[in-house]
């Protein structure tokens, strides 16, 4: 068998052609604890999986492709509602339906040891996961959490949600001067743009006016580039302020982000549809998956490239995983379900584009009640596979760069510093 191609390596032709600042971010994120570089890396994780043979006897479903303990969050969906959900589909693909999971109950052994969980309560967190998904797909019923269903940390992030108003997101993104809002350029999540990225957007703004039949609502007063997750950093991506209702308080934040390939779909057999674009894949599957998607959700053209679309969700909108470890089985409760909401949103796509039917699946689970102990050791030694990498990216890392190097300045570990 050949020897693995060195995680620094892969990870330095990954991000190869990434905007520099934005990417310079990235690197230093990765290297300052593993949950960051795994997060950072769903390409190398499915490397891994791949060169290790990974089971994929599972009927194919519809997966977000990156199902970490960040990528479930709480937003207002396009009906007024707020619902908590999975909210990142980046790497959507159709695989085994179990691969989502897996990469799920991974992510809460490489965070265990951050979050101060013990070896044995770290195996009860992936059990209640695993369990919870199995439960929820052998029933049939695809379900979806909203206030009134939600329990403890959930539910309290919802309720902090349904309290808070446009103008106090609005606040805590923009600076307002007689009247007028613009964005707090350059703050911790935004840096400036150019004045031809300027053009590009406000002209972006007036199209997308027409379009969708109300000019007024979207004319453009200001933009930037947005700085926020850690594996898309380093692609385009800008928070855009537009008019809404009308300024200052009916103001609207709209993200933009450019679509990439995903690094699930090349290393599973299963056929893939043939997209129009990478954005439609995304924006598809994400109103295939959820109950209901955020408001503006869309695939649009920038620049010539395909983006997404929708409304700004802010990252306070995502559980605080830490605080909630510190409450006895407040941590089991959320990650049951963020079993439940991967089964959930299969059992709602199932059928779309080729994926298994729900009779399918419920049989297959019904069929499977050995298999969540299998599934947690699998993403055990995925899990380890993870841990060897980051040990060989921090000393790539620490080779490039000197101690108490500039976070803004810090080389990409691999082969070379990319432009």
């Amino acid at each position: 068998m050949a020897k693995a191609e060195a995680a620094s390596s892969l990870i330095a032709a990954y991000n190869s052609g990434r905007e520099a600042e934005r990417l310079a971010l990235k690197t230093v994120a990765m290297r300052a604890n593993v949950f960051s570089f795994y997060r950072g890396t769903a390409h190398l994780y499915w490397q891994r999986a791949h060169e290790a043979k990974l089971d994929a006897s599972a009927p194919a479903a519809w997966c977000s492709g990156d199902l970490h303990l960040e990528n479930f969050g709480t937003y207002l969906a396009d009906n007024g509602l707020a619902y908590f959900d999975i909210n990142d589909f980046d790497e959507a693909a159709k695989a085994p339906c179990d691969w989502e999971l897996l990469r799920l109950l991974s992510s809460i052994a490489i965070a265990a040891p951050a979050l101060k969980v013990g070896e044995a309560e770290t195996h009860v967190l992936m059990q209640s996961a695993a369990d919870a998904y199995l439960a929820a797909l052998a029933s049939g019923k695809a379900r979806w959490i909203e206030r009134r269903l939600a329990q403890g940390p959930i539910s309290d992030l919802l309720g902090a949600l349904k309290s808070r108003s446009q103008v106090r997101l609005l606040e805590r993104r923009t600076t307002k001067v007689k009247g007028r809002r613009t964005l707090d350029v350059p703050s911790q999540r935004m840096l400036p743009i150019s004045a031809a990225e300027r053009v590009k957007l406000a002209k972006f703004a007036t199209a997308l006016g027409k379009q969708f039949g109300d000019p007024d609502a979207y004319e453009f007063i200001d933009a930037a580039r947005r700085v926020a997750g850690t594996g898309s950093l380093g692609i385009a991506r800008y928070v855009l302020l537009l008019t809404g209702s009308g300024s200052p308080d009916g103001n609207m934040l709209i993200d933009l982000k450019a679509a990439v390939p995903s690094s699930l779909a090349p290393v599973v057999a299963v056929k893939q549809p043939k997209w129009s674009s990478e954005a439609e894949r995304i924006v598809e599957t994400q109103h295939r998956c959820q109950a209901v998607s955020p408001h503006f959700l869309s695939a649009v053209v920038f620049d010539d490239a395909p983006f997404v679309l929708k409304e700004l969700q802010p990252s306070a909108d995502r559980l605080d995983l830490g605080s909630i470890a510190q409450r006895k089985g407040a941590l089991s409760v959320v990650t049951g379900t963020m079993g439940q909401l991967a089964a959930w949103a299969q059992l709602r796509s199932a059928g779309r584009g080729g994926s298994a039917t729900a009779d399918e699946l419920v049989a297959c689970a019904r069929a499977g009640a050995a298999l969540p102990a299998r599934w947690c050791k699998t993403a055990f030694t995925l899990a380890e596979v993870t841990l060897a990498d980051y040990a060989d990216y921090c000393r790539a890392y620490d080779a490039a760069n000197p101690p108490n190097a500039p976070a803004g300045k810090a080389v990409p570990a691999g082969k070379a510093s990319r432009k």
